[in-house]
């Protein structure tokens, strides 16, 4: 669009600087073009220095051609032949010249590393610990072991060390990484980077008018509960149909949970004092999503129409900041997982420079061969999913955001190429905060919860069923949205279960 418009703009410049029978057709590209190039200019360029930076360049560069162009209508004969060449030059010489656009940041910087053990290094089974200490410390550098797996005959996570590397050599952080690959001593070598939460107050919340059968006072203020037709899913959960085999546990791993809220608390199981606390108030946003006490005359609704189904719990995997990092986060799953989490649902993620994401994907595989299911955010910077962590290790079910039109939320990430991927309401979602409060927020990670609790009551029901299987039922169970191909399909809990009860009973 930017060159089309330079171009037209300086073709109007040539028909009317040169007031030639058969050009003067040209000048009528002048406007049109400018609009164009503004345009134009505006999109390639990502920050308004830059913007204002090129206009002033180019208007400069238009003055010349102008003159130019003007100088040469002196001559009778040459002018034309001459002003035509001159256009093709100028034109290709400001092409040369012109600053390649930008690209996103995120697809060309390193993200933000944590400032404690910059790199994750999975050793070969070659590799004793000694020989790679000895190693490290040659290099000035220190490493620990970075996970500490129960069953650590699962999973090749017992593997991992983390690498300090000193301040000064950071910068130098992708020629280390391949130094450590050229060792021989090691499998896999990615940066242990940090993601922060990515959520917004909503200033608007939709509201539902629709009978739900139970009496918690603020179900009105929840739109997705008439989306998702929770009507439905209650009754289900109340006739003789379904009976759950087991009390699940669905782990919100976040920035902790106020577990003595008022809409919490009944529903809550401590697996660690420490994470039952949240400074921040995500977690506790997201728990009451998935299991907020419901049908109790207080609050919000959720999946947990009683307590027979699952309770939620705690593990904090981010920091009061929002702030939490690829170690952090696969220490939570592992803790979830050795403390008997059936779901674990993790509102959180960022962009990732890694396309392997192998030591998140080896913690979603040590939960799934523990029976667990792994539910993450799809992200929220209307990009591609597939470059967003964790979202985009092998295994995950990831969670894109919808409004109340069904309509992909302008924030939530693309999910197209995300191997297990559904949708889920994001957009308005009013839910439980410490201290007994309630707010309405935005993004995925609102999503996420809903995806998670639901997988909570199907794991209560057949707790034998694989994240596999579990995606298959929501997949073909779920609705189209408006942009089905980017958001996955929007969960339909009442069919899920129908259908799970179903299957069970074949």
């Amino acid at each position: 669009m930017y060159t089309l418009g330079f171009i037209a703009v300086l073709a109007g410049l040539l028909g009317l600087m040169l007031n030639r029978e058969g050009l003067k057709g040209l000048s009528y590209a002048t406007a049109p073009g400018l609009a164009v190039w503004l345009v134009g200019t505006f999109v390639q360029t990502a920050t308004w220095t830059a913007f204002f930076g090129q206009t002033f360049t180019d208007l400069l560069f238009f003055g010349g051609a102008a003159l130019l162009f003007r100088g040469l209508s002196q001559s009778k004969n040459l002018a034309v032949p001459a002003a035509v060449v001159a256009l093709v030059v100028m034109a290709g010489v400001h092409q040369a010249l012109r600053p390649a656009a930008a690209e996103p940041e995120v697809a060309t910087a390193m993200p933000e590393l944590a400032s404690d053990g910059e790199l994750l290094v999975e050793l070969n089974q070659e590799t004793d610990a000694e020989r790679w200490k000895r190693w490290i410390g040659a290099q000035g550098w220190t490493t620990r072991r970075a996970f500490y797996p129960a069953d650590g005959q699962r999973t090749d996570l017992d593997d991992y060390y983390l690498v300090d590397v000193p301040a000064d050599q950071v910068a130098e952080l992708v020629a280390l990484m391949a130094m450590l690959e050229a060792t021989g001593m090691t499998d896999n070598v990615e940066p242990n980077e940090v993601i922060r939460l990515e959520f917004d107050p909503a200033r608007t919340v939709p509201k539902s008018n629709k009978q739900l059968g139970v009496d918690d006072p603020r179900v009105n203020e929840q739109w997705a509960m008439t989306a998702l037709e929770m009507d439905r899913f209650y009754t289900l959960l109340t006739s003789e149909q379904v009976k759950p085999q087991k009390r699940a546990l669905v782990a919100i791993l976040d920035t902790g949970v106020d577990a003595k809220h008022e809409d919490l608390a009944a529903n809550f199981f401590s697996v660690n004092k420490k994470f039952d606390d949240d400074p921040q108030g995500h977690g506790t946003h997201c728990a009451g999503i998935a299991g907020a006490v419901t049908n109790n005359g207080v609050g919000v609704a959720s999946f947990a129409r009683s307590g027979d189904f699952f309770r939620v719990t705690s593990v904090k995997v981010l920091r009061a900041g929002g702030s939490g990092t690829q170690q952090d986060i696969i220490n939570g799953i592992i803790t979830a997982v050795d403390r008997g989490a059936d779901v674990l649902s993790l509102s959180l993620g960022g962009f990732s420079t890694q396309s392997r994401q192998q030591a998140y994907s080896e913690a979603v595989r040590y939960a799934t061969d523990k029976g667990a299911i792994v539910v993450a955010a799809a992200g929220n910077s209307n990009r591609d999913a597939a470059t967003y962590t964790p979202v985009n290790a092998t295994g995950m079910i990831g969670v894109s955001a919808v409004d109340d039109q069904l309509q992909r939320a302008v924030f939530s990430n693309k999910v197209n190429r995300i191997e297990m991927a559904l949708a889920a309401p994001g957009v308005g979602i009013f839910s439980t905060k410490p201290n007994n409060n309630y707010e309405a927020h935005n993004g995925t990670s609102m999503a996420t919860p809903f995806v998670s609790g639901l997988l909570g009551v199907m794991k209560s029901i057949r707790p034998s069923l694989t994240n596999k299987e579990a995606f298959k039922i929501l997949q073909e169970t779920g609705i189209n949205t408006r942009e089905t191909s980017n958001t996955g399909k929007l969960i339909q809990p009442a069919r899920a279960v129908g259908a799970l009860i179903g299957a069970a009973a074949n």
